[in-house]
Order: structure tokens, then sequence, then C-alpha cells
């Protein structure tokens, strides 16, 4: 029986465009995620990992798609060879076969892996960078504030009675660490 080839697809905000990923290649299924790929914990690509089946081909766009750093990108791509599933990325013209092991296709995932996670690390140093000289010039005024006055009030009262903090975080749709944090800061101002 030969296998179905299925497509992943990842953007960081809703505002991108997926229509350019994967455009003219014929899928059975896709999956899209609209997340951060800092990490491999996205809902669509536990679905895909999980829907694969040995004779499938993974087809993705582009490795940066995939994986952010060599050892993600490694570890999916060889557990889906383990699995003899193929995986496919279109931009690099990259294909790593679930058939055994191929010496040069080890070697060309994990230079290409490397650049790309080298990749990231100057974009995330030039943006940095750009923040401190944006700070210099007093135009950088830093990230939004997850919560305005009037629901940092309403989580001060929601702690105070006993709710738990995973409920009031979700309640508001922030991690616990933010509402702990904006707990702290609040409770610093008021003593």
């Amino acid at each position: 029986m030969e296998g179905q080839n299925i497509g992943y697809i990842r953007v960081s905000t809703i505002d991108q465009n997926t229509e350019r990923q994967l455009d003219g290649v014929t899928l059975d299924k896709t999956f899209t995620d609209t997340c951060s790929g800092k990490d491999t914990r996205r809902p669509q690509l536990a679905a895909c990992l999980e829907f694969l089946r040995e004779g499938d081909t993974l087809h993705v766009h582009s490795i940066d798609r995939l994986a952010r750093n060599l050892q993600d990108l490694l570890r999916i791509i060889e557990n889906l060879n383990a699995r003899q599933i193929a995986v496919s990325f279109h931009k690099e013209r990259l294909n790593f076969s679930g058939t055994g092991d191929d010496p040069f296709q080890q070697l060309q995932l994990q230079v290409i892996g490397a650049v790309a996670q080298f990749e990231r690390a100057m974009i995330r140093e030039r943006q940095r960078e750009g923040i401190a000289i944006a700070k210099t010039q007093g135009k950088y005024k830093g990230r939004k504030p997850s919560l305005n006055a009037e629901q940092i009030a309403q989580a001060r009262q929601m702690a105070a009675a006993g709710q738990k903090k995973g409920d009031i975080a979700r309640y508001f749709d922030i991690s616990r660490t933010t509402l702990y944090k904006v707990l702290a800061v609040d409770t610093k101002k008021t003593t």
C-alpha cells in the first residue's frame, strides 16, 4: 500500500499567509499551526506526527517551519525515519527517506539545520540591537501590559477569594507566570 502525502504548515501570526507554503503540492491531509516555532509544543504538529503512518511522506515548506533548532529538527526527522516516514522540505529541495540509513542525507540534515539555527540566532541578535537603539532614542515603549488596572484588581479579588491561579490565568488568557508577576507587582505597590 502506498503512503499518503501529508502537509505541515506553520505561520507565527494569523496575519501571515499560509497559501504560499506547499502551493502546488498535492496533499491528502494538511495540518496548520498558527504559533511560534520556538519549540515543538504545537497542537497541529503533535496531531500531524501522531497521524503519520509507515510509508507516508511529510511535506514541509522549509526547515524553519518544522523546527527552529538543530536538536528538535534532528529528533523529529530521526523519529519519522525510524517509523519509515519520509520528510520532504520543498524550499531547500531536501528529502529524507524513511527507508534506511543514508549518511549523505544525515550530513545534509545536520548542515542545513545548523545553518537555520545560526540564521535564527542572527535575527534575534539584530532584533535585540534594534530594540537597544530604539530605547536610547526613546522610541521603544516595550510590550503592552497583559492586563489593565481593572483586570489586575479583578485577578487580585479572585485570588483573595481562593480561586486557583491556573483558573484565573485561563480566565484572562495569560500564563500563570504572567499572573504571578502581575500579582506580585500589584502587591508591592499596595504595601
